[in-house]
């Protein structure tokens, strides 16, 4: 169900949906600039372009470039130097929300805790005799 909110960009009020996350007028600015990042990319010398280069050659913020790349709105299939920032650690990545090494650290620490929480109740269901 949409609810009204502040647009992050020009404070007006809107109603958030799954589909628009900003006003209207905020998300007509924004198509124009899809369009002129897309035009950009549709040239086959851009295509291996990078998120910096994108940014320089059309003048469109790396958050936007970011978040088309995270709805899929741009497919990394056809540019493959494009990602977004891992949640973590801010490395570039194509899928998800974190890069590997991220990842990998945090099933790691799970991991830990588990044993730990493992020999805690070894430790509990222990049963002590003493000798009177």
């Amino acid at each position: 169900m949409p609810e009204l909110e502040n647009c992050p960009k020009c404070g007006n009020l809107y109603l958030k949906n799954n589909i628009r996350d900003v006003c209207e007028p905020c998300y007509k600015e924004e198509e124009k600039l899809y369009d002129t990042v897309y035009k950009f990319l549709r040239k086959r010398e851009n295509r291996s372009a990078t998120t910096e280069t994108v940014v320089e050659e059309t003048g469109v913020e790396e958050e936007l470039l970011y978040k088309w790349v995270r709805k899929g709105r741009l497919q990394l299939a056809q540019f493959p130097n494009l990602g977004y920032p891992c949640s973590k650690c801010g490395t570039l990545i194509r899928t998800g929300k974190l890069c590997s090494s991220c990842a990998g650290k945090i099933k790691n620490d799970l991991e830990v805790l588990d044993k730990e929480e493992k020999r805690k109740e070894e430790i509990r269901n222990r049963t002590y005799y003493s000798q009177n």
